[in-house]
Formats: structure tokens, C-alpha cells, sequence
């Protein structure tokens, strides 16, 4: 009884056995592929190659190393296109395994070095060159690529001292060579980025940080530093999406979780802010622009924003004085914003002070003066003083330049009242007011008609016998057909 047992386990063991080997010879006639398709698959990689089309190329190669994971050859071809591809993490492991394939593989070695070196690398480095000379003394770039790889260990040796001794524009120096010689170095720029940062020059530690977010598998203390440094100059857009790329990597990571919220919450605040000026909710912008204050008071770049966008929506809701306040003290803060001198300019107009309006303008050109508002404005302001030391209507009538119809009918009821010749006995007098009463039928004419209007807030008056064609009418730019006092004085006015 036991020796049937034996015999009938021993039997399905066989069996499993003789399974095993039908699956593996199956699974050898799926993955295998014969040398010829893989010669096929090479030669199509290097046409694709030759052609440009490197992904296309890659699958190829893929697919000849899939087939034969023996030849060196193959390694070292797809090592080749992702060089080409600007791949070189994923070239090296190529490379090393043809060099394993074949010692004495001299051009996987010359190529493994190169990068090697450009990544900074040194020791390494030089091991592949001296390998490469030992078999072939002679050659010549082997030769130069050596002295390059000592040289650089040399420099970077001299960068790192120097930052120690707090030598940072000399370690910038050193470093630019050592970059040029190993530009895929992370270190190497990450060091100089920290020397640009003490030296007061963010945008260049931007421009070093950038490229070591890809040259580092897990960057995420570059990440969160490109954060810092675009949220310290205002790119809060740019600062959000940097500290995204870090919580991406690990969004357990504190420091940039805790960054992030900040970021989100100003970044939320400005953009809503905008909005709120685009709908011409003014007073709602400035509560906003508060609150952007409050939640980030330290960086002076926000705060200064805020003053700026604060004095804007205060000229929109044409409060002058308080435009005019709000402007000087964002002006202190930031003298050479050339938004904030408009803004001023143009509250300076409605308070009808042109001269100061006229200095803002040509301050804002001297920091501006390719821009169109500038100079138009600066133009305008001009006029506008011009006209006022000849005749303002807004000051004829005593009202400020943001006045409504009514407002300014009720202000010229007033004067011509007050005005008529009628009320005055002695001929000078007469003559006096009705030259004034003249003046404030002139201003009302203007101030209450739109288009007239329109172009006396453009800088032009349209009352002036010099902006009339024909030259106006009766000499005295008196825009009715005829003059209430040149009929012998019989003429009474009525007031309702």
C-alpha cells in the first residue's frame, strides 16, 4: 500500500516537472526572439536614429535588449539614444552593464566618463579615463578629459573654501567654470545659487535652482527653496506651483505643507482682490487688500502691492483727497512705481492741482518713458494746466470734477443769481459781473453737455475762439448765437 503511495506521488511529481519545462519552452517562444529579428530591430533603431525619431529608435533598441540581454553591443546603442534624448541618468546604467558585458569596452567607458564628469562625479570620472588610457595610452581625448576631471576637483575644492570663508561673488567665479564643465552637477549649482542669495540677487538662484529639480530624483529642499524665493518677490502664482511639485513628492513633507497653506490662502487673497477691481466692486478690493496685509505683513513686496492697488481703487471710486493720501504714502514706500505716480497724477486732476499732477506725470516718464498712458496722460495734464491759468470751469463753479448734472446746474443757479448785473449799480460793476456772469453761463454750458465736457476733461477747451473753426463767434468764445447783454442792457434774466 505505501510503495503504490510513492509510486503515485512520484508520478505527479514528474508530471509537475514535465510541466514546468513545457511552460518555460512556451514562455521562451513568446519573450525569445531570433538574432535575426534582433538584428531587425537594430537596424530599424538606427535608421530611426539617423532620422531624428528617437522615441520611435528607443523602442526598437528596447525590444534588441529584451531579445538579447547578453550583447554588449545593444547596451551601448540604446545608451546612445538616450544621450541623444538629453536622458542621461537613464544612459549610465546602459553603459555600466556593457562595460560589465566587455572590460575592455574603451568607447562605453570614454562615454560613461564624459558624464560622469559633467555630473560632477570626479572620482569616478577619472577612473573610466586612467582605464581607458591603461589599455590605449595614447588617446587623445581619454588624455584631455583626465586633465579636466583633476581640474574640476581642484575648483571645487577652491568653491567650497571660498564659500566657507564667506567669499561669495569669488565663489560665483570658480564655480561658473566648474558649471561649464559640469553642467548636470546639482551641488555644484545649488551652492552657487545659495552664494546669489546672500549676495542679494534672487533671480539668479532661481536660474540655478530650476535645473536641479530634474538633476536630483527627490528635490523636494530645491522645490520648496524656488517656493521661498518667487513668494519673496511677489510671484506668488509661480511660489504655488513649486510647492506643489514638493507635496507631490511626498505630501506628508511638513515644512512644505506648511508653506503651501500660506501661499494658498495670499495667493487666493490677490486673486480675488483683482476680480473685485475687474467688477468695479472698489471698496470690496480694498477690504481684500487689507486683509492680504494681515496675512502676510512680513514681506514688504505685499504689502507694498496692496498700498499701491488701495491708492488705484480709491482714484476709481473718484475720492480725491483720500486717493491722493492713500497714493503719497504708497509713493513712499515704493518712489519708483510709476502706477502709483499715475494714480496720483489722475487724483491730483480731480482736486483740480494740476502742477502737481504735471510733476507726477514727468516723474513717472523718467522711469517709464516708453509707455504710451505716461506719456498721453503726462500730455493731458499739461492741457489741463494750461487751460486752468486761462479758465476752469470746475473752479467758475465752484465744484470738484467728479460733480454730476445736477450739482453743477445747482452751483451755477447760485452764481448767476448772485452774478447778474442787474444787482449792481455802478457801471464798473456792471461790467465786472457780467463779464463773470458770462464765465459761469460759459462753464455751465460746458459741464453739461457730455461731449463738451468730455473734451474740457481731455485738455481741451471747447469754448476757445483757438479751437473753433472759424475762430469762434463774436470774439469772446461765447458759445450762443448771441450775447444777453449786447441788446442795450434790457435784458433780464429769470430764475426759476
Amino acid at each position: 500500500m505505501d510503495s503504490c503511495r510513492l509510486t503515485g506521488l512520484s508520478g505527479v511529481l514528474w508530471s509537475v516537472s514535465l510541466l514546468c519545462v513545457l511552460l518555460d519552452l512556451q514562455l521562451d517562444g513568446v519573450l525569445g526572439a531570433t538574432q535575426a529579428e534582433i538584428e531587425q530591430h537594430l537596424e530599424m533603431g538606427r535608421k530611426l536614429l539617423a532620422a531624428g525619431q528617437l522615441a520611435e529608435a528607443l523602442s526598437h533598441y528596447h525590444s534588441a535588449v529584451e531579445g538579447d540581454s547578453k550583447n554588449y553591443l545593444t547596451y551601448y546603442k540604446r545608451a546612445a539614444v538616450f544621450l541623444a534624448m538629453g536622458k542621461s541618468k537613464s544612459a549610465l546604467p546602459d553603459l555600466t552593464r556593457a562595460i560589465q558585458l566587455k572590460p575592455d569596452f574603451l568607447a562605453a567607458r570614454l562615454q560613461r566618463g564624459n558624464i560622469l564628469l559633467k555630473q560632477g562625479n570626479t572620482q569616478e570620472a577619472r577612473e573610466d579615463f586612467e582605464a581607458v588610457l591603461h589599455r590605449s595610452p595614447d588617446h587623445k581625448e581619454a588624455q584631455e578629459q583626465l586633465m579636466k576631471a583633476n581640474e574640476l576637483e581642484e575648483m571645487q575644492e577652491e568653491a567650497h573654501l571660498l564659500n566657507l570663508q564667506g567669499e561669495y561673488s569669488a565663489t560665483v567665479s570658480v564655480l561658473e567654470r566648474v558649471i561649464e564643465i559640469s553642467p548636470w552637477d546639482p551641488e555644484s549649482r545649488e551652492l552657487r545659487a545659495e552664494c546669489y542669495i546672500r549676495m542679494g540677487d534672487p533671480q539668479k538662484a532661481i536660474q540655478d535652482l530650476t535645473p536641479t529639480t530634474r538633476l536630483r530624483n527627490d528635490n523636494r529642499a530645491a522645490f520648496l527653496k524656488l517656493s521661498l524665493l518667487h513668494y519673496s518677490l511677489g510671484e506668488h502664482h509661480d511660489s504655488l506651483n513649486h510647492i506643489r511639485e514638493c507635496l507631490k513628492l511626498d505630501q506628508d513633507d511638513k515644512d512644505c505643507f506648511s508653506h503651501y497653506k500660506q501661499v494658498k490662502k495670499l495667493s487666493k487673497q490677490l486673486d480675488a482682490a483683482e476680480e473685485l477691481i475687474q467688477q468695479e466692486r472698489y471698496q470690496d478690493a480694498i477690504l481684500k487688500y487689507e486683509s492680504v496685509m494681515k496675512t502676510e505683513p512680513k514681506v514688504q513686496f505685499y504689502t507694498n502691492l496692496a498700498k499701491e492697488r488701495i491708492c488705484h481703487c480709491l482714484l476709481k471710486m473718484r475720492l480725491a483727497v483720500d486717493a491722493i493720501d492713500a497714493c503719497s504714502e504708497a509713493h513712499q514706500r515704493d518712489p519708483r512705481n510709476t502706477n502709483i505716480l499715475r494714480d496720483r497724477a489722475e487724483a491730483y486732476i480731480l482736486n483740480q492741482d494740476y502742477e502737481k499732477a504735471v510733476e507726477d506725470y514727468q516723474e513717472a516718464r523718467e522711469f517709464n518713458g516708453d509707455s504710451n498712458d505716461i506719456r498721453e496722460g503726462l500730455e493731458r495734464a499739461q492741457k489741463l494746466l494750461k487751460i486752468s491759468r486761462k479758465r476752469d470751469y470746475y473752479k467758475i463753479l465752484g465744484v470738484s470734477r467728479s460733480a454730476n448734472k445736477q450739482e453743477i446746474i445747482k452751483a451755477y443757479r447760485k452764481l448767476a443769481q448772485q452774478w447778474h448785473p442787474d444787482n449792481f449799480q455802478s457801471e464798473t460793476e456792471k461790467k465786472e459781473a457780467e463779464k463773470k456772469f458770462i464765465d459761469i453761463a460759459s462753464a455751465k454750458e460746458v459741464l453739461t453737455d457730455p461731449e463738451m465736457r468730455q473734451k474740457f476733461d481731455a485738455g481741451e477747451d471747447p469754448l476757445d475762439p483757438e479751437n473753433q473753426q472759424g475762430g469762434g463767434q463774436g470774439g469772446h468764445g461765447w458759445p450762443f448765437p448771441f450775447n444777453p447783454f449786447e441788446s442795450g442792457g434790457s435784458f433780464h434774466f429769470k430764475f426759476q
